[in-house]
C-alpha cells in the first residue's frame, strides 16, 4: 500500500469521513485517515495520510490554524452557524470604530465553551447525538489561544474576519463571542480553514512528513540494518541523549523514538519516506 500525506481542500456541505471516502476512491486506497474534522458547512483545508501514514497525526505539528469565516450578526443557531437557524433578528448597524474596537480588545487567551452541536464528548457520547435527542448539555470550557484575530469585511449584518488560533478553538464559538462583545448574537455563514500549522492546500501534492513533525531530529549512530529491522537499540548509538521524542533517518525510510531515562523506545518504525515530487 502507498503511504501518503498530502493536503486536501473539503468542498462545503459534505462530512469530512464522506470527503476521505471519495480521495480513498480516488486514489485506490483501503486505509486512509484525516486530522482536524471540518464542519459539514465549512471548507478548506484538512489532512490526509494513507497506509502506515495514518499512524503520524499526533507526530504532526498542527498548530496554529488559519480561519476565515463569516459571521451574521442578529442570528441565533442552536448549532451557532447556517444547520440550526432559529431566527435572525434587525441589529442596529455599528460603526467601523465599534467593530473595529472589539477585534483590538478582544482576549488572546480565554477560557471558550464548545457548541452544543459539536464532537465533544460528554459522559461517553458526542455533545451532537445528545442535543439531537434533546437532552441538556453542559459542556467545559477550554482554554484556547488567539493568535492573530483581523477583521477583513463589514457589511452589516455580515461581518467577515480572519483568525489564527491554537488547536481546540472552535470558531463557531469564536463567532458567537465577538457577536456577544457587540452586545447581539450571531452564527457563522461560511467558515474556511486556509492552514494547519505549515499545512497548505497545494493541489493534493505528496508531502514529506519529515518536514512537518512536532518533534526534532536526532542521530543514530549504530547499524542502520538494526533500527530498519527494529532491534534494541542503546542510548549511546543516539547522538542526543537526553529525554524526549525524536526522529532518526535511514536510507529510504525513517522512524520515531522515545527516549526515557536513558531507554529507548520505538514508537513508530521503517516508515518509508515520501519524496515525490508535485502531483498536480
Amino acid at each position: 500500500m502507498e503511504e501518503r500525506l498530502f493536503v486536501g481542500y473539503k468542498p462545503p456541505f459534505i462530512s469530512s469521513n464522506r470527503y476521505l471516502h471519495q480521495l480513498k476512491q480516488k486514489y485506490r486506497v483501503r486505509k486512509g485517515g484525516f486530522s482536524g474534522t471540518l464542519d459539514p458547512f465549512g471548507e478548506g483545508v484538512l489532512i490526509i495520510a494513507f497506509g502506515r501514514y495514518t499512524k503520524l497525526f499526533r507526530f504532526l505539528k498542527k498548530s496554529p490554524k488559519l480561519y476565515r469565516a463569516t459571521l451574521l450578526l442578529g442570528g441565533v443557531s442552536r448549532s451557532l452557524d447556517i444547520e440550526q437557524v432559529e431566527r435572525i433578528d434587525l441589529v442596529p448597524r455599528y460603526s467601523r470604530e465599534e467593530v473595529e474596537r472589539v477585534f483590538s480588545q478582544f482576549p488572546r487567551r480565554y477560557l471558550q465553551t464548545p457548541p452544543l452541536y459539536s464532537a465533544k464528548k460528554v459522559g461517553g457520547k458526542r455533545a451532537y447525538q445528545l442535543a439531537q435527542q434533546g437532552e441538556e448539555v453542559e459542556l467545559k470550557t477550554v482554554p484556547v489561544e488567539i493568535f492573530q484575530l483581523r477583521l477583513v469585511n463589514y457589511s452589516h449584518p455580515f461581518l467577515t474576519f480572519e483568525a489564527e488560533v491554537s488547536e481546540g478553538c472552535f470558531i463557531r464559538s469564536l463567532g458567537a463571542d465577538l457577536a456577544a462583545r457587540l452586545g447581539t448574537t450571531g452564527f457563522l455563514t461560511t467558515l474556511t480553514r486556509l492552514r494547519e500549522g505549515k499545512f497548505e492546500y497545494r493541489c493534493e501534492e505528496p508531502l514529506d512528513p519529515t518536514q512537518f513533525l512536532n518533534c526534532p531530529k536526532n542521530r543514530y549512530l549504530g547499524p542502520i540494518n538494526q533500527l530498519q529491522l527494529g532491534r534494541k537499540i542503546s542510548i549511546e548509538e543516539l547522538e542526543t541523549q537526553q529525554d524526549g521524542v525524536y526522529w532518526v533517518k535511514g536510507e529510504g525510510f525513517f522512524s520515531i523514538l522515545e527516549v526515557k531515562n536513558r531507554q529507548v523506545h520505538y514508537l513508530l518504525n521503517n516508515l518509508p519516506l515520501q519524496t515525490s515530487p508535485h502531483f498536480c
